[in-house]
């Protein structure tokens, strides 16, 4: 049993002395390392780089499990996006394929209406779209220059149109450019609807930033924030173009903030609906 006892002691004693010895060996190997670093720096970095090529490889292979499983999980939050997705798509597809037989439905009564009333279909649309390039705008003419001319099917006369709503109309067309009358100049004067109840007037340009609303019936008809869409009388425009909204109603006198901000246009639309050539027929037979 003495025995047993010395044996453990010294065991214990011989544990203690290898841990001091191991301290201090570390501490020594640390200023020695140290030293060498100082003394020869090829040394130390060749041997920097010895280490992390021996290293590298045995990295590698432990990060590849964390990779796996970081993939694995990427992978499962990935496919219960796409089956939320897929779900979101299903609703929608459910809606428009309701859309779609709505549709279906009003056309055919829309071609019933029309083979009834005898209603000559309207033209159809084309346009062109061209970059601004220059600005006109001052205290006597409100216009922009359009890279499209004659050669591109520019007309006199052919609607201009923005992302936002209505531009002008074309004044002049050369070749291959094309002058633009804006809505705000002194010289356009516009038919158009105002409101919801549709009430009639003529939107006059008067070189600055807001034209006005002139001839409107009812002052009082009119109220900021009212939509102002061109009305199709004589032809001019089609109706229903998006122009602004009435911005101020002071005294009878009717302003109009234009959905497009003549600063900001950078390419517009010239859009033929085909009034050009009756406009013109109709000035030939007067």
């Amino acid at each position: 049993m003495r025995q047993t006892t010395r044996q453990i002691s010294r065991f214990g004693t011989l544990k203690s002395l290898l841990q001091r010895f191991a301290f201090l060996s570390l501490i020594g190997l640390t200023f020695a390392l140290i030293l060498i670093g100082k003394a020869d720096t090829v040394l130390v970095e060749r041997a920097r780089d010895a280490v992390t090529d021996a290293v590298t490889p045995v990295l590698r292979v432990m990060s590849e499990p964390a990779a796996v499983v970081s993939n694995f999980i990427e992978n499962l939050r990935e496919l219960a996006a796409i089956r939320e997705q897929n779900a979101t798509l299903r609703e929608a597809n459910t809606r428009l394929l309701q859309w779609q037989s709505a549709a279906q439905r009003l056309e055919s009564e829309n071609i019933s209406l029309r083979g009834l009333t005898g209603l000559v279909p309207e033209p159809g649309a084309s346009f062109v779209t061209a970059r601004v390039v220059a600005d006109t705008g001052g205290a006597f003419a409100q216009s922009i220059l359009i890279t499209a001319g004659q050669s591109s099917g520019v007309r006199k006369g052919q609607v201009v149109l923005a992302g936002e709503g209505l531009v002008g109309r074309v004044m002049q067309a050369g070749l291959y450019s094309a002058r633009v009358l804006l809505i705000t100049d002194i010289n356009s004067r516009i038919p158009v609807q105002v409101g919801e109840a549709g009430n009639r007037a003529i939107l006059a340009g008067d070189n600055s930033l807001r034209p006005r609303l002139m001839f409107l019936d009812n002052k009082t008809a009119a109220a900021p924030g009212d939509k102002v869409v061109t009305s199709g009388d004589a032809e001019a425009f089609p109706p229903g173009l998006p122009i602004g909204q009435v911005a101020r109603v002071d005294e009878g006198v009717v302003e109009l903030e234009p959905f497009v901000v003549r600063d900001k246009i950078q390419y517009v639309r010239v859009v033929d609906y085909g009034l050009t050539g009756i406009l013109a027929e109709q000035a030939g037979t007067k």
